[in-house]
């Protein structure tokens, strides 16, 4: 039985849903975050070093990182579902989008946050202004412009494609989801990309889906 080790409100909820949709029976053991510094318990260390989330155990086997688990089930569990056929261009699709989650696109967005959160923070009365005119620089002249590329990407590839590689959902379509999900969240009004916002919509109905939101619990994203 795989035991998934889910942190509320974390990357975990997306291998939910892949266990969800390949009809995998699991189990969840819950952490929740630290209420003062929103990070995982220390108790989560025990199951992998780094003590994060996601990590799933399967019997002697332990998997950490969203995209070596939704690989390593796919390839388990998913009996030619979840990734396309090799050496094709859906396959090379599946590669890059499984990738780009993190590497890319969830890099800016946390960056992104990390610099509005510290605008947020107390400072000195004469140091705040120079330190939000440095935010602003940041953001105008380099995360702003990375993700308004990296979303445009998306906008006009999901534009002319159901999925992230090929006609069907697989690995790709997991992977991206929470990246999404967390922008979509923050900005569900974004007319400038109405096919991205279309998308989450899609998959969050999908009943897959709506059962891993179920056992999973608190998901602030949905």
């Amino acid at each position: 039985m795989i035991v998934v080790h889910h942190l509320n409100n974390s990357r975990s909820q997306r291998v939910l849903w892949a266990l969800e949709e390949l009809g995998v029976p699991y189990e969840i053991k819950h952490y929740k975050r630290n209420l003062k510094t929103n990070l995982a318990p220390t108790s989560l260390k025990k199951v992998h070093p780094l003590g994060k989330s996601p990590v799933i155990t399967d019997g002697d086997i332990t998997v950490a990182e969203s995209g070596a688990i939704i690989e390593y089930l796919a390839q388990t569990y998913g009996q030619d579902h979840f990734i396309p056929e090799a050496k094709t261009q859906a396959h090379r699709q599946y590669l890059y989008w499984l990738h780009f989650a993190e590497g890319t696109l969830m890099q800016q967005l946390l960056l992104k946050l990390i610099l509005e959160k510290a605008v947020q923070r107390s400072m000195p009365f004469l140091i705040k202004p120079i330190a939000k005119g440095i935010m602003k620089k940041i953001m105008a002249g380099y995360v702003g412009p990375n993700i308004k590329a990296s979303l445009d990407l998306i906008e006009n590839h999901l534009k002319n494609n159901e999925w992230f590689a090929g006609n069907e959902l697989s690995g790709a379509d997991i992977q991206m989801s929470f990246p999404l999900e967390a922008w979509a969240a923050r900005k569900p009004a974004d007319q400038n990309y109405p096919t991205i916002v279309a998308f989450v919509k899609r998959f969050q109905a999908r009943e897959a889906y709506q059962k891993a939101l179920k056992s999973g619990g608190t998901y602030d994203f949905a």
